[in-house]
């Protein structure tokens, strides 16, 4: 299985921004954590991440035909962007999103 994991908006600042309410855990951390789980399941991947609208949007289209799923957290644009739920609609990959 082959799953693309995909980082949106200011997870870049985890650990940093408001800990209290998003943890200490920085990008890095969840990252290298993400990996061991993906190792521990046997399961292949990629995962990436980005602030910006379209690149979110092009991850998702790369994913046509080539991943089993997709998991993403798109950040602030969960509750925003109308583009990123038509990319993903389009691709017709299954996916969860994650907070």
């Amino acid at each position: 299985m082959r799953i693309l994991v995909i980082n949106g908006a200011n997870l870049d600042m985890l650990g940093i921004r408001e800990p209290e309410i998003y943890g200490k855990r920085t990008y890095r951390e969840l990252v290298r954590y993400i990996k061991a789980e993906m190792k521990r399941l046997g399961v292949k991947g990629r995962i990436v991440r980005s602030n910006y609208e379209g690149r979110i949007i092009e991850y998702i289209h790369s994913a046509y035909k080539k991943y089993d799923g997709i998991v993403i957290n798109a950040g602030g644009y969960t509750h925003t962007s109308v583009s990123i739920a038509d990319a993903i609609k389009a691709v017709s990959v299954p996916t969860a999103e994650a907070h």
